[in-house]
């Protein structure tokens, strides 16, 4: 008899969908998996036909990101149904919400309960301090009731250290798919007077569109292009700046080929899925200096930390002057992918995990 894991997220798109959906599939051989989510805006559309047939889900009604004391109870007493109607042995939450509601609605001594925040609420630069004070204390409180926090980075698991002992961290991983491999090897470091610069992800705050663009500002003889869209585009102002807008994973893998620099200008990361990506694609890797980007990039080894525009542009200056060696730094990265950052290795440690709870 199968030991029955039940993931539970709210939150199902981005990075979340990409991770949990590998991690479902890559388990599903030993363990009886279901995935309770609730579908958004960002989920794929027919999301289904990205989970292997034997993973089952159930799609919750009751769950919100917005707070709302009334629909919150009743986003609780439907974990707590699910959790009785499933009957599994693991459960493992995903994101602030899930986490806090479950944590509250299951009985964790009862229960063998997991808890992964890719990116604690209270690390968002966009809300103000005092907000991020009450989503701290939220998340301290939750901690009280039980479970086990599993981080996605270094970073996140010393943050996770603040609330309680009960923390660990396995790395997040990304899927060495045929399409990703084939494009590494053909994958060619080049030392270019105008390279193309670009990154993936969502056009929001999180991921500082306007640092993305003032660096653009800076560089004008080169092309700049953010392969994703978002509610804040008309940050990226700068004439050689281009929007593809959204794009399913496989194209916009083929556009991140084209790209010779992968900036990332994050607030805020959980370990960005984009960022391991373009080091296995062998890009040179600009990153700022935050949780989960700092805990993959060592600055001259396997990609380049700065901060503010006027750093990143000194670095991009000295890559297109041939001051670094990229191929060693971009073999680093890969290798470094292959070793620590891929599904294989990611989804090996969680199995191991859930065999022991």
């Amino acid at each position: 008899m199968k030991k029955k894991v039940l993931h539970i997220v709210e939150a199902f798109g981005g990075g979340v969908f990409t991770y949990l959906t590998a991690l479902a599939n890559s388990t599903c051989e030993e363990f009886d998996v279901t995935i309770a989510c609730t579908v958004r805006p960002q989920t794929p559309e027919n999301f289904q036909r990205f989970l292997d047939p034997r993973v089952h889900v159930i799609e919750m009604q009751h769950q919100q990101r917005s707070i709302s004391l009334k629909k919150d109870l009743r986003g609780a007493g439907e974990i707590r149904e699910i959790v009785k109607e499933v009957s599994p042995d693991i459960i493992h939450l995903h994101s602030s919400k899930a986490g806090i509601l479950g944590r509250i609605a299951i009985n964790c001594r009862k229960n063998k309960v997991f808890y992964t925040p890719h990116g604690f609420a209270f690390l968002k630069k966009d809300d103000p301090i005092f907000v991020r004070m009450i989503y701290w204390l939220v998340e301290f409180a939750a901690a009280r009731f039980g479970g086990e926090i599993i981080a996605v980075s270094e970073g996140e698991y010393k943050e996770a250290r603040k609330l309680t002992r009960r923390a660990s961290y396995i790395n997040n991983g990304i899927e060495l798919t045929p399409q990703l491999v084939e494009a590494s090897g053909q994958s060619v470091v080049k030392s270019s007077t105008k390279p193309v610069i670009g990154t993936l992800g969502r056009v929001c705050y999180q991921k500082n569109p306007e640092l993305f663009n003032q660096v653009a500002e800076h560089l004008p003889e080169d092309t700049f292009i953010w392969i994703g869209m978002g509610e804040m585009e008309d940050f990226l102002k700068a004439s050689n700046v281009e929007i593809t807008g959204w794009c399913e994973h496989e194209e916009a893998i083929r556009r991140l080929e084209q790209v010779d620099i992968f900036l990332l200008t994050s607030l805020w990361e959980g370990l960005p899925i984009s960022l391991l990506e373009a080091m296995y694609l062998k890009k040179v890797c600009i990153v700022t200096d935050v949780i989960g980007n700092r805990d993959v990039i060592v600055h001259g080894v396997n990609g380049f930390i700065g901060d503010t525009a006027e750093d990143i542009v000194a670095l991009i200056k000295e890559i297109k002057n041939g001051k670094w060696d990229l191929q060693k730094i971009t073999e680093r990265a890969k290798a470094d992918v292959e070793e620590k950052y891929s599904i294989p290795v990611m989804c090996g440690e969680y199995s191991k995990r859930y065999r022991e709870g």
